[in-house]
């Protein structure tokens, strides 16, 4: 290594794992991701036990010290600001009012550190692997929940003066279930996006269909629980089953729907769509398919195409290409650009 080469640390906390990479000073990645178990669960200070694992591995693959490493990213599975976490979520309770990011950085010597949360950090990873992409990124990732974030113009996270925002799963949505209620959110407001677009959502709706009259026979009355259910139900969208495609349509749409206002308030140019059907070849496109019909049933069309030019599209829909290394390389590029 030349004496002023420098390197720059992602380090992605999970609830399971935690996953790091390293980029040179040209943003290239250098050497491989490393995963190591998540002890978000013992202590903020067994976690740092952990990151300090994870940055010898990485450096001593490519052959330098951890003094080459001139900056961190890091993200939290957690709502934070300037460094402190502000909510539980899946940590220990010493996570919540300590400002983890200065106590990480005192650790390792004073090297700067830049922290934000995990859906930032999915969002501004999708823009590092986008190097021909200068506009807005809006991530959207249904999972267990509904996270996402976004990038502006030139590759910085928008996250409010408390760190706060974006908490997309948690904009209103209009649509009721047939007895006219709001459904619960795991936030426990009412009403939410996320409690028609998750995996939890997905959950209920199955219950609730399953109980239904015409669906007695079906082969998920099976008396396996709802969160095998759940599992099972996109392999039987894929083999045609008229029940679970009916489900994942009217989540694309109540998605779409949501999108649109986001669109509508942000402009970003570019929607990405994340999480586990990011992965799913083949029904992904049918899924796309029912949340660009959401998003067209709201959006005005001036933000699907330019009233001036038809044949310019101004707001593009893609799936996530950074795989599970996305975050961790989103805060590294981040590290790189403040800190290099």
């Amino acid at each position: 290594m030349a004496e002023n080469e420098k390197y720059f640390a992602g380090l992605d906390i999970g609830g399971t794992t935690v996953k790091t990479v390293l980029v040179d000073e040209m943003g290239e990645v250098a050497g491989e991701m490393v995963e190591v178990r998540s002890q978000v669960k013992d202590g903020y200070k067994a976690t740092f036990g952990q990151l300090e694992s994870a940055l010898d591995q990485l450096t001593s693959a490519i052959g330098v010290g951890r003094d080459a490493v001139r900056g961190i990213g890091m993200d939290v599975p957690a709502p934070s600001c300037d460094g402190v976490i502000w909510g539980l979520a899946n940590l220990a309770e010493d996570w919540v009012g300590t400002n983890v990011r200065d106590e990480l950085s005192e650790r390792l010597g004073g090297t700067p550190i830049y922290m934000t949360n995990d859906g930032n950090a999915a969002a501004l990873g999708e823009y590092s692997v986008r190097r021909k992409h200068i506009g807005g990124l809006l991530l959207i990732a249904p999972g267990t929940g509904l996270g996402g974030g976004l990038v502006l113009p030139g590759g910085r996270a928008y996250e409010g003066s408390n760190g706060l925002a974006l908490e997309v799963g948690h904009i209103s949505s209009p649509y009721r279930e047939g007895d006219g209620e709001l459904p619960q959110c795991s936030c426990g407001k009412y009403g939410c996006l996320e409690a028609w677009v998750s995996l939890v959502a997905l959950r209920r709706r199955i219950g609730l269909e399953l109980e239904k009259p015409e669906n007695a026979d079906h082969p998920l009355n099976d008396g396996s629980s709802l969160e095998e259910k759940a599992f099972r139900l996109r392999d039987f969208a894929q083999d045609g089953d008229e029940l679970a495609i009916a489900i994942f349509r009217q989540q694309g749409q109540i998605l779409g729907y949501g999108i649109a206002d986001l669109v509508r308030v942000f402009d970003p140019g570019l929607v990405v769509l994340g999480g586990g059907l990011a992965e799913s070849e083949g029904f992904r496109d049918d899924y796309l398919n029912w949340v660009k019909e959401g998003f067209e049933e709201r959006a005005w069309p001036m933000y699907s195409h330019s009233p001036i030019d038809p044949e310019k599209i101004t707001t593009r829909f893609e799936w996530a290409r950074g795989g599970d290394s996305a975050a961790a390389l989103g805060v590294a590029f981040s590290a790189r650009e403040m800190f290099r």
